[in-house]
C-alpha cells in the first residue's frame, strides 16, 4: 500500500511529544496504523527521530509511528495544533 505523503506537525505539538519522553511517563497514544486503522496503546515514548523527510516516534514496546497518523497522545488531539505545521 503506498504511504500517503508526510504532513509535518506543529512544533508545538512536538513539544508536548518532547516533553512527554523526557518524562518517561506511560500515556495512552491513538494512532491510524498504515493500513488505515485505528490503534490505541498506553506506552512511553522511546525516541523521537526524522528519516527521509518523515518524523517518528518509538514506542518502548519497539513500534515507530509517523507522526502524522497520531491522533491522540495523552489526551492531547493532533488536530488541535494543525494551525501552524513548522517544525
Amino acid at each position: 500500500m503506498p504511504s500517503e505523503p508526510y504532513q509535518p506537525i506543529s512544533c508545538e505539538f512536538h513539544d508536548v511529544l518532547e516533553s512527554l519522553a523526557t518524562k518517561a511517563r506511560r500515556a495512552p497514544v491513538v494512532y491510524v496504523g498504515d493500513d488505515g486503522t485505528r490503534h490505541e496503546v498506553s506506552a512511553v515514548i522511546a525516541d523521537l527521530f526524522g528519516r527521509d523527510g518523515v518524523e517518528y516516534m518509538t514506542l518502548d514496546s519497539g513500534e515507530s509511528i509517523r507522526l502524522d497518523r497520531i491522533v491522540t497522545v495523552d489526551g492531547v488531539k493532533l488536530a488541535d495544533f494543525q494551525g501552524g505545521v513548522e517544525g
